[in-house]
């Protein structure tokens, strides 16, 4: 599928650009939510197995759209609280956009 067409669904979108994060960020230190529609672990450092992740970044679906193709900064998402970001190694900055 191809990121540019205009027939996918906000939900195929969701899922192919955490999946474009995984492989430009591999790892396992980070989870990174989109809830109803998907979750990658991603960015290197510890590997998380059981229970709740170290690291937590969780936001909706319209707002990881708008970082992931670069129409919303990572900053201006958290400090407004449309991405809520914990523990380390969750500034993801460095990796988006994702296009």
């Amino acid at each position: 599928m191809s990121l540019e067409s205009d027939d996918l669904t906000p939900k195929q979108l969701t899922k192919l650009y955490l999946a474009r994060l995984a492989e430009k960020a591999p790892g396992y230190s980070v989870e990174v939510r989109v809830p109803p529609y998907g979750a990658v672990q991603a960015v290197e450092g510890g590997r998380h197995t059981r229970g709740t992740p170290r690291a937590v970044v969780e936001t909706d679906p319209d707002t990881w759209l708008a970082v992931a193709t670069g129409r919303l900064s990572w900053t201006e998402a958290v400090d407004s609280g449309r991405v809520r970001a914990s523990g380390e190694r969750t500034d993801l900055s460095a990796y988006l956009p994702l296009t």
